[in-house]
């Protein structure tokens, strides 16, 4: 039954709302709104395994998709935790607080759960995996452990050559293009999108197999359109010399020779 189907979700939206508004909770007295940045893809990896345990499809599948989810969450968000903690708040949580002005707390809210509704969005990918009934072939079990270890290894070699260069007091203020930063100004990004399609294998041949490709879908929208490339280049490009040719002649999102003068 649909109903049955649905219980994960209806599970993971309560307690995604409950710790996404004990998070709002937390940077209401810490005035930095960062910790969500962790958050996120802890709570989202976590939404991946409660729709593992309680959905109703092939075990295996189910499994697979799980540990998958569960491991990219906790890799991304300690990441995240590590990189904020201790830190000024982000320019762009900033940003809003100075415009919002006096409605900040509750603006900042109700942004809050507009994560938890983009959370839900992105795990229709592994919902469609834990209601397929279906035995998943091995095949699609060894392809989407590829894409996986592709896109999360690829999104952490990125991450160390960005820390690695803002380390190095030599490079400040200036654009890195370094490793993977020199074929994309946002190697990181790509991962994170190629990750979504790791499981759209364990999905195929299921009833709703289609969905499965939103996510990544959604989550390039999210970055090129939305919170990603325009606040992060726009402050970049009035900060740091030479970002604007660098725009000019590198791939925004997908790993490509740049362009010569």
């Amino acid at each position: 039954m649909l109903t049955d189907e649905l219980l994960p979700v209806l599970v993971a939206t309560v307690l995604m709302v409950i710790a996404f508004s004990i998070t709002w909770a937390v940077q209401l007295r810490t005035q930095n709104a960062g910790i969500v940045d962790a958050v996120w893809p802890w709570s989202l990896g976590a939404t991946g395994a409660i729709y593992a345990l309680l959905g109703q499809g092939d075990w295996l599948s189910r499994g697979v998709m799980g540990v998958l989810a569960l491991l990219w969450g906790l890799r991304l968000g300690c990441y995240l935790w590590q990189r904020n903690h201790g830190q000024p708040e982000d320019g762009r949580y900033a940003r809003f607080r100075e415009s919002w002005g006096d409605s900040a707390a509750w603006n900042m809210y109700w942004f809050f759960q507009f994560q938890v509704l983009m959370a839900l969005l992105l795990s229709v990918g592994f919902w469609v995996v834990a209601v397929r009934e279906t035995p998943v072939s091995t095949f699609a079990i060894v392809l989407a452990v590829v894409i996986w270890l592709v896109s999360v290894i690829g999104e952490h070699i990125a991450d160390q050559q960005l820390n690695a260069f803002r380390n190095n007091p030599a490079n400040k203020g200036q654009v890195c293009q370094q490793g993977l930063w020199y074929y994309s100004r946002h190697p990181n990004y790509f991962f994170e999108c190629l990750h979504w399609l790791a499981y759209v294998p364990l999905a195929f041949g299921g009833p709703w197999w289609g969905l499965s490709v939103l996510p990544a879908l959604i989550m390039a929208w999210l970055l090129t359109r939305m919170s990603g490339l325009p606040l992060t280049e726009a402050q970049a490009a009035k900060s740091r010399p030479g970002y604007a040719d660098y725009m000019a002649t590198t791939s925004a999102l997908i790993p490509w020779p740049p362009k010569r003068g």
